[in-house]
């Protein structure tokens, strides 16, 4: 009940600035959000709903008309994200989240990824690499089937793989961090094989890096 509640007042904090206008573009919500909530209720959020993806993204959050200039770049890079059919895009305050269902790119109980991943995740390069004002974190996450052990392991090592590619491609590796969560963040109900195939995904959190952030902020004259 304590979590539950604490979730609420710290979406609260971020949903009441945007409820009082529907019809602001996802840069400007960017604004709002980093202007009332902030970095430290963004990550609130994501520590407390078990979505560290939106408290990084969040958490890295400046606000105010240089949050606005980062925005309208995220807003420009989540169009050509969307373009990849296999991915998930979700525009989130200053971010992008960016989710791939494993099946998507490894087979079952494995960390290689196969030819169609590598295709798919040329696109994700293609977009990121050209940008190299943005870090991005991945996430491996698993359903709850087997050990905790085995599900953490297989999730770091995905998590790395994806990691590894984007490397081989150009990105630079400073760029990257990796984590694995297995099975400790399911998005849905592992109680159906739909359910656990959702929750068996990598996903990214891209954020502003410092430079961005200064250039943003030297713009703005803030």
């Amino acid at each position: 009940m304590i979590m539950k509640r604490s979730i609420l007042l710290l979406v609260a904090a971020a949903g009441l600035i945007l409820s009082s206008c529907k019809s602001l573009n996802k840069s400007q919500k960017g604004v709002l959000i980093g202007a009332g909530a902030g970095g430290a209720v963004g990550a609130g959020v994501g520590k407390i709903a078990g979505n560290t993806a939106l408290g990084a993204i969040i958490g890295a959050t400046v606000g105010g008309a240089a949050g606005g200039i980062i925005g309208k770049k995220m807003d420009d890079k989540a169009k050509e994200l969307e373009k990849i059919k296999e991915a998930e895009v979700q525009r989130v305050g200053e971010g992008i989240n960016l989710t791939f269902k494993s099946g998507v790119l490894f087979a079952t109980d494995s960390y290689e990824l196969n030819s169609a991943a590598r295709q798919t995740l040329a696109k994700v390069t293609d977009v990121l690499v050209k940008n190299d004002d943005v870090n991005i974190l991945i996430e491996g996450h698993t359903d709850n089937t087997g050990s905790d052990t085995y599900n953490q392991t297989l999730s770091e090592r995905r998590a790395r793989a994806v990691a590894d590619f984007l490397v081989a491609q150009g990105i630079k590796s400073a760029r990257l961090k990796t984590t694995g969560y297995g099975k400790t963040q399911p998005k849905v109900s592992n109680d159906t094989e739909e359910g656990r195939a959702t929750n068996r995904r990598v996903e990214f959190a891209i954020y502003a890096n410092e430079q961005l952030k200064e250039s943003a902020k030297s713009q703005s004259g803030s």
